[in-house]
This record gives structure tokens, sequence and C-alpha cells, in this order.
């Protein structure tokens, strides 16, 4: 049978989601504990990969087992049993051929900026001492929805089939002393959000016009864009799926 599992992490002390050698990661953490609450070797697929340092306030991964009798206390004994700073949320039963990363419709990603130090945002947001001018980010933002192919804010030497992705949502919003930017799309390129949010942060700050920020895009050269804003400040936040996955 296969079972969706839902978790939330912290992702500071990880270099990412993805098991990889001599690195400690979500990925492998989760499936080392689950194993051995079971007693066997379970391979959990993610529904992607965030980086080093990004955190994720819902990503699901799918493992086949048998029958799971009580989902709730294999949730409180897992829970129990993780680090801190990893969380199951829930646990439930999908169809056989359901798949965490390719079943995905959706995903969303924000991005926190603190206005002012704050020790409570510490290593949860990326701290900056200049307001830029959100108006123009927001401005610029809203047009990402206009293009497809966002190859110039993708990682260089990425081993992917296409860099095009539907963008449905990209906006700025400001509130107590934060700036919050959300962006949700069908799927997200390495590296992707990171660099959209260095190239916005240099509209807002001046350094670029919304006619470079179009000219970036349609180059589709990533030395063309910005810095890539620091990974602490980044949250996978929504991955949603058809309801034709559940059991």
């Amino acid at each position: 049978m296969r079972y969706f599992i839902e978790i939330a992490y912290n992702g500071a002390q990880y270099c990412g989601w993805q098991i990889q050698p001599n690195a400690s990661t979500v990925q492998e953490v989760l499936q080392k504990k689950l194993s051995i609450l079971v007693q066997r070797d379970i391979k959990v697929v993610g529904a992607g990969r965030t980086d080093t340092g990004v955190h994720a306030k819902q990503l699901f991964a799918h493992f086949d087992i048998d029958e799971i009798k009580n989902t709730s206390e294999l949730i409180f004994r897992l829970n129990s049993f993780l680090p801190n700073d990893i969380s199951v949320v829930n646990l439930f039963q999908v169809k056989d051929d359901a798949h965490a990363r390719f079943d995905a419709t959706q995903r969303a990603y924000q991005y926190v900026i603190s206005l002012k130090k704050n020790p409570f945002l510490e290593g949860l947001a990326f701290q900056i001492h200049n307001k830029p001018d959100v108006k123009l980010m927001n401005e610029a933002a809203k047009t990402l929805l206009n293009y497809n192919n966002f190859k110039c804010f993708s990682r260089s030497k990425t081993d992917v089939k296409t860099y095009n992705c539907t963008i449905e949502k990209a906006y700025w919003k400001e509130e107590e002393n934060q700036l919050i930017f959300t962006i949700s799309a069908d799927r997200f390129l390495r590296n992707m959000v990171r660099a959209i949010v260095g190239t916005l942060l240099d509209v807002g700050y001046h350094k670029t016009s919304i006619e470079e920020w179009h000219q970036i895009i349609q180059t589709k050269d990533r030395s063309k864009a910005g810095a890539s804003a620091p990974a602490h400040g980044l949250y996978l936040t929504r991955v949603h799926y058809p309801e034709t996955i559940k059991y």
C-alpha cells in the first residue's frame, strides 16, 4: 500500500531535502527514523527538493508499506523519534500509483524579509536595513505571469528538459516590519525563487529598471539576473494535489 506523509521542517541544520553523501538531509533523517519504527527498509520519495538552509511549512513524500492500522499512533511515535526541527503533520493512504512529485499540480513558496533586527526571526528571515520600493517590486513581480521561460533565474548546469513554468501568483506584501513575497506555479527550477527575489530587490533599490527587468528575463541568461537571496528566508509553503490521488 502507498501512503503520503506530510511534514514541516526548519532547514537550518540540513543540506536540503535530498539524500547526498557526507551530508545531513531531511530525507535521510525521515527515512532512517521511519524505517526503524516500522522495522523494515523504507524509501521515501519527496514532492521536490529544497536547497541547503531552506525551510518547508508543507512538503509531501510517499512510501510503500503494508497497511498501517493506526496512522495517528504512528504519527505520534514518529514525532517523538524525530529531531525537534522536523515534524510530521499528517499521514494518509493514497492510490498505489500516486506520486508525491509527479502528481503535484501546484507549489507555493514564501520569502520572508525582516526590516529590522528581530531575535525571534534569526535564521528564519533575511534581515535588511534599507526598505526597498515595494510598489516597484510588485509592478515587476506581476509581469512574471506573462512569461513562461525562466532560464535566467535557474541555477547553471541544471539537468532539466525545459525551463518553462506557469506562474499563477507573484506579489509582495508588507506586514509588521516584514516584507513577504508569495509565488505559486506548476513547477519551479532550482534556485529560481531566490534568484527572482534577489533580482526584485535590485528593482526595489533602483539598481535595475523595469525595462531592464524584462530584458533580463528575455535573455535567458542567469548571469544577467541579480544575486540569489539567502536561503534562510525561503519557505516551501504549499504543495497541491488533485483529489483523485486519494484512496
